[in-house]
């Protein structure tokens, strides 16, 4: 896939299919990203547009300190 060309049509859609099997298969945002060239936004706002619910940042959460 060229870095910076416009996707649009079906090849926009096969690309949505194929971005969201990855993210529901496990892979980051970031890592798809990686792989496919393509930047964190364009990757986020696809698998938006496809309908996927976006799992949470993860990572240790804040608590509040034991009074």
């Amino acid at each position: 896939m060229d870095k910076g060309k416009r996707i649009t049509g079906a090849e926009r859609d096969q690309l949505a299919v194929e971005l969201k099997a990855a993210y529901e298969g496990g892979a980051s945002i970031r890592s798809i990203s990686n792989s496919t060239g393509r930047s964190y936004g364009f990757v986020h706002h696809l698998l938006t547009e496809a309908g996927v619910t976006l799992r949470g940042r993860g990572g240790a959460t804040r608590s509040k300190p034991s009074s």
